[in-house]
């Protein structure tokens, strides 16, 4: 008897646990470098142009990060091949200089939010780009090699109750 209260438990945890994410798509850095030159290139097939979608910009850092913000530039080609491109800060510590994003180890994790409330308006393919845009304070010339950035993706999550 006590083995069914165990497992009715667990299923109603597990269809509780009903996720909006439809996509997620992550890329390793090597030696958790993310290069100046190095673009993240990530295919998002997209079926549903009915329901409302948030982007996320998903980011693993560890503590060898060493600023309190991050520079990004994302670009999004379309189906019918119509381009977006947006610069976008994302802040990385709070204001006493500890990390934000979840995780108990090493590594930080942060779902950053890129897009809010989208209606895709074509199936198909939608290609992202993301490159690191970092520099130091007062200089032109980009980090060339950003410390600490483990591994970058993208996740899209539909919106709950929204059409």
């Amino acid at each position: 008897m006590r083995k069914l209260g165990v497992i009715l438990i667990f299923f109603s945890l597990l269809q509780s646990c009903d996720s909006n994410v439809v996509f997620s798509k992550y890329h390793s850095l090597d030696k958790a470098n993310w290069a100046q030159n190095e673009v993240i290139a990530i295919d998002i097939p997209i079926p549903d142009t009915l329901a409302l979608h948030n982007l996320y910009i998903n980011l693993r850092s560890t503590k060898e990060y060493p600023y309190s913000n991050l520079f990004l530039i994302a670009k999004m080609s379309f189906p019918d091949n119509t381009v977006v491109v947006d610069t976008l800060e994302y802040e990385m510590t709070d204001a006493s200089g500890r990390f934000l994003g979840s995780g108990f180890s090493e590594i930080k994790e942060n779902k950053l939010f890129y897009k809010e409330k989208v209606r895709f308006k074509q199936k198909g393919n939608y290609h992202f780009e993301v490159r690191q845009a970092m520099r130091e304070r007062g200089q032109v010339v980009g980090v060339s090699k950003l410390k600490g950035v483990s591994d970058v993706g993208i996740s899209v999550e539909l919106v709950k109750g929204e059409r």
